[in-house]
């Protein structure tokens, strides 16, 4: 006989009040929903109070510590970890629970495919599915790794595959993809600068291009129509302005 796992789900937020309550009116099931919330100045906090007061505010010090610090505040056995624009699906939330009322743990962590929606409609090629997302967690047996952007989840134990679908709606209007799209070729440039001193012509010219060939051609991008080639082209120029901006730092410095 198994004894009944809970859940926690945690989700960090900055001024997220378009999707939050979407967000969490999918993982109501949950035992827990814990917030951390950084300092959001729009109606991000009050909207979460109507589905759990387990709300912490505090400053933003980067997507992995910010992720560390809420994991810490877990009680339950287990941890869904979710961005605001993410929803759980019923299918995945009907086998996450059959999961955990089952299953022998050896397993410590899951992973699941990600459906993302671009510009309203579910991009299918060019690489954006099926997106493999380690956020199921056992409390304790995960921590997330210090970097500036696309921060990873290190697990100690074994990992699984779901496959019921975690749906991400990402950029709805262009607005929204360049307000991401500054601060992500940002922090990347960061990153990147770590380990790389200098940008050659090769790193502007020929690394966008291998991107974009990889992103519409090989992974058949071109198969999601218009919106296939826009997410090549977005592929490309992250890539671009990423080494731009990481050669103007390396100018600045001389």
């Amino acid at each position: 006989m198994h004894t009944r796992q809970t859940v926690a789900v945690l989700v960090i937020t900055k001024n997220e009040e378009r999707h939050i309550a979407d967000c969490l009116e999918s993982v109501k099931w949950a035992d827990e929903i814990i917030l951390v919330d950084a300092q959001s100045t729009d109606e991000t906090v009050s909207i979460a109070k109507k589905f759990t007061n387990r709300i912490f505010i505090r400053p933003w010090p980067g997507f992995g510590i910010q992720k560390n610090f809420g994991m810490e505040q877990v009680g339950s056995d287990w941890i869904l970890i979710l961005d605001a624009d993410e929803r759980v699906s019923v299918g995945l939330s009907r086998e996450i629970q059959e999961t955990l009322s089952t299953a022998s743990h050896d397993t410590v962590a899951y992973r699941v495919p990600r459906r993302n929606y671009f510009y309203g409609q579910w991009v299918r090629w060019g690489g954006a599915y099926p997106d493999y997302q380690i956020r199921l967690v056992q409390n304790g047996k995960a921590q997330y790794n210090d970097v500036a952007v696309h921060e990873n989840l290190l697990v100690n134990g074994q990992i699984a595959t779901l496959s019921g679908h975690l749906d991400h709606y990402t950029e709805r209007q262009i607005t929204d993809h360049f307000k991401k799209f500054n601060l992500y070729t940002t922090l990347a440039a960061l990153e990147k600068g770590k380990v790389q001193k200098s940008v050659s012509w090769y790193h502007l010219v020929c690394n966008p291009f291998i991107i974009f060939f990889k992103t519409y051609v090989l992974k058949k991008g071109y198969r999601d129509g218009t919106r296939g080639i826009i997410f090549a082209v977005f592929a490309s120029m992250y890539t671009f302005v990423k080494y731009t901006k990481l050669f103007e730092s390396h100018v600045g410095e001389k």
